[in-house]
């Protein structure tokens, strides 16, 4: 009988332990109160070991793309995932100035045969819990981007570079307008310094900030851009159409001259990729034309006029 007993005991915590929330995760996210929000349209990459899980946590919402690289803990048992410390955008945050929410993920993983999924939230700080409400999810897991290889492909690019999962227009609010802030992509990094920088033009301006528009210049043929202020990224894989890809630049005062570089994603179907930059300081219109490949990269020096 106890030898019956211990062998069920092995099974049950084989079975346990068999079970791992590694994998590609996507879903909505919706804010929980009484009035209707935009959805945060939530991806996320889990790797886990033993206890812990390491990962790269990506969102949507109104005409922002966020990815975060994320650490926590798994407990086999109650199969309970758990990550602290995430800036999630405040679900009333103007267009043009975002303000974050510091939130911690809870979720459950389920698996079953018809499809697993991850269920939980994001709930923040008890004295914050009136002014970030909680946001909950469910996700379903991507089996065909699951696999071990896509995972650590994901994880080591922090998922900026290649996107599996791309929302619809029903999905979220489309925008091409980018919020100013650093984002973290070693990858593209190490791409961009490999590259040369031609400076395509000198601008100089009356203003402390200025607002950068882009533009596909010639057909639309699918040309990519991720652009980078002072040699730091600050928006990734932008595809160029007739609207525009819209910036508030706020230029760095310490620096004589600041730098906006256009770095090729790809040539589009029509080789090399070419945009038009508007830049405007309030008062006058400079209008660039800027050409880039995958071996230089298009900069335009920036520099404030003196008063």
């Amino acid at each position: 009988m106890k030898k019956a007993l211990l062998i069920l005991t092995l099974i049950l915590s084989i079975q346990v332990f068999s079970q791992s929330p590694s994998g590609y995760w996507y879903g909505n996210a919706n804010v929980k109160l009484n009035n209707s929000y935009n959805n945060y349209m939530v991806e996320l990459i889990i790797e886990q070991e033993g206890n812990n899980v390491k990962g790269v946590l990506n969102y949507f919402f109104k005409n922002t793309y966020r990815s975060f690289p994320i650490r926590g803990s798994y407990n086999p048992y109650t199969r309970a995932v758990y990550f602290t410390n995430i800036p999630v955008s405040y679900y009333g945050s103007f267009f043009n100035q975002e303000v974050d929410c510091d939130m911690n993920l809870n979720a459950t993983f389920r698996s079953a045969k018809a499809g697993s999924s991850l269920n939980g939230s994001f709930t923040s700080k008890p004295e914050y819990k009136y002014t970030c409400p909680e946001i909950s999810f469910n996700l379903k897991l991507n089996q065909q981007a699951s696999n071990k290889d896509s995972i650590v492909r994901a994880i080591k690019k922090l998922k900026e570079s290649y996107q599996v999962w791309t929302p619809s227009e029903s999905d979220t609010l489309i925008s091409a307008r980018i919020q100013q802030r650093n984002v973290v992509n070693y990858v593209m990094a190490d791409q961009f310094k490999e590259r040369e920088n031609i400076v395509e033009e000198d601008l100089l301006v009356e203003s402390d900030s200025v607002q950068v528009d882009f533009y596909d210049n010639g057909e639309i043929d699918g040309d990519s851009i991720s652009v980078f202020f002072n040699k730091q990224l600050i928006a990734f894989n932008r595809i160029l159409s007739t609207r525009s890809i819209h910036i508030d630049l706020a230029l760095d005062s310490k620096k004589e001259i600041n730098e906006l570089s256009m770095f090729a994603d790809n040539l589009g179907s029509i080789p090399p990729n070419t945009a038009l930059m508007v830049v405007s300081d309030g008062k006058r219109k400079y209008e660039v034309r800027l050409s880039s490949n995958f071996e230089k990269n298009a900069t335009v020096r920036i520099r404030r006029k003196k008063q």
